[in-house]
């Protein structure tokens, strides 16, 4: 549908809802204000105030649905279904778009009015991107029944991200029941790829060289509320493999052995990235899985291990980058070097993630403007560091924070995750309020 098409159908659907006067626009003094004056100003709007409203009112459906999208398992790069129902859900709730891109992102376009808010400095079409992330890190074996214990509900990935996505798609309902219009597009979406080795692929690819702009970024991950992630925390990640002909550890004694070049890979790597790890910027580095062989009197064919490497600063990252691939080939070649008998051992060196890092200004305005939410809805707001979608858009130099969900959970990325509906209506209506606060509130279509 054309952006100038929905906008009038939607128009019409406002009066109807609301009777023939027109939303109350904003004071134009509004613009003069400071972001965290705007904040409080628009929280007290009645348009605003219906959608919270709305928000308390849809509670009991908003946790049903919870339960029924927790329920529906999304693997590392296995997320179809639960992004083939939460675009319909996206659809239903009055979209003017929905789509699922080659990426596999579940992506539904709201247009906007236009306004200050709603264009860019070159005059063209401004877009907030407002998401949650549909994939969680359980394989699928993993049973994600979700159980009750009190007030407690229980299941593999209901915290983290399901319920981020509840957030976005009730902030979506509320601004249509109460007919609010922003001045800039908002793109809601449910992400892939955002956990482990998902190497956040749904962003890369929404951002993307040639893709359609998105100007601004407010990410729903997690519970709780206060925490403000505007740092993105990078990191690189490798799956390193020595191969080598293997054999009988007695009849072949004297062949390279790939986890003896393993070992010595680790060594080396320690050496060095403990140094660079004692001061300076937070960095660190971790071995986290390893495996191979065959059999305890067999020669392995090959050795493989999985690391990972995390800094806040770019500059830090890249030189224990570069002292994790110096340590392994300085393995390969001392292994080869004590070799009796037969070939060389070779080395496989495979980056699986590349998380770029940066940073947002702790008084740039979007920042400001959730500072200024968070003691709205009762929580002390605290900036910090993590590694999150916001990662991609942060390292373009794009604004972009990542917020709680609402409500008190824990374990996440373990089976016994729990999520406890404390005012977790709250939350929501806090998501609802940054979003139309950097978003715009559009004045009425005469």
């Amino acid at each position: 549908m054309h952006p100038t098409t929905a906008r009038t159908l939607r128009s019409l659907l406002v009066t109807t809802l609301w009777g023939s006067a027109p939303l109350a626009a904003v004071p134009t003094t509004l613009t003069a204000q400071t972001p965290a004056e705007e904040v409080r100003s628009l929280s007290e709007h009645p348009a605003v105030r219906r959608a919270f409203d709305f928000i308390e009112e849809a509670d009991p459906r908003t946790i049903r649905e919870l339960i029924e999208l927790t329920q529906i398992a999304a693997p590392p790069f296995m997320e179809e279904e639960r992004a083939r129902v939460y675009a319909d859900w996206l659809r239903e709730a009055g979209a003017d778009s929905v789509f699922i891109d080659e990426e596999g992102n579940a992506v539904a376009i709201r247009y906007g009015r236009g306004g200050a808010r709603g264009q860019t400095p070159d005059g063209g079409r401004r877009t907030v991107g407002f998401s949650g992330h549909l994939d969680t890190v359980f394989p699928p074996d993993v049973d994600v029944t979700v159980t009750q214990r009190g007030d407690t509900l229980f299941a593999p990935g209901i915290g983290d991200d399901t319920r981020g996505l509840m957030a976005v798609l009730t902030v979506l309902r509320a601004l249509e029941a109460s007919g609010i219009e922003t001045e800039a597009d908002v793109r809601f979406i449910g992400t892939v790829g955002e956990e482990g080795l998902g190497d956040l692929r749904g962003m890369k690819y929404l951002f993307r060289e040639g893709a359609d702009p998105i100007h601004t970024w407010i990410d729903i991950d997690g519970t709780g509320l206060g925490r403000i992630v505007n740092k993105g925390l990078g990191s690189h990640r490798f799956r390193v493999t020595f191969r080598g002909p293997g054999g009988h550890s007695w009849g072949a004694f004297g062949l390279a052995n790939p986890a003896h070049a393993l070992g010595r890979g680790i060594r080396h790597f320690q050496d060095v990235a403990d140094t660079l790890t004692r001061s300076g910027p937070r960095t660190s580095y971790n071995v986290g899985r390893m495996g191979g062989g065959t059999s305890v009197n067999a020669i392995p064919f090959e050795a493989w291990m999985e690391v990972d490497m995390r800094s806040e600063s770019e500059e830090s990252l890249g030189r224990i980058d570069a002292a994790f691939r110096n340590a392994m080939q300085r393995a390969l070649e001392e292994e080869n070097a004590l070799r009796r008998d037969g070939p060389g051992i070779e080395l496989e060196l495979d980056q699986i993630g590349d998380r770029p890092s940066g940073e947002v200004a702790d008084d740039h305005p979007l920042v400001e403007r959730a500072i200024a939410v968070m003691p709205l809805f009762g929580a002390v707001p605290a900036l910090t560091r993590s590694s999150t979608d916001s990662n991609i858009p942060i390292s373009l130099g794009i604004p972009a924070v990542t917020i709680g969900s609402g409500g008190i959970g824990s374990g996440a990325h373990s089976p016994g995750e729990w999520w406890i509906n404390r005012d977790g209506h709250r939350g929501i209506q806090a998501n609802l309020l940054l979003l139309v606060s950097e978003a715009g509130l559009a004045e009425p279509i005469p």
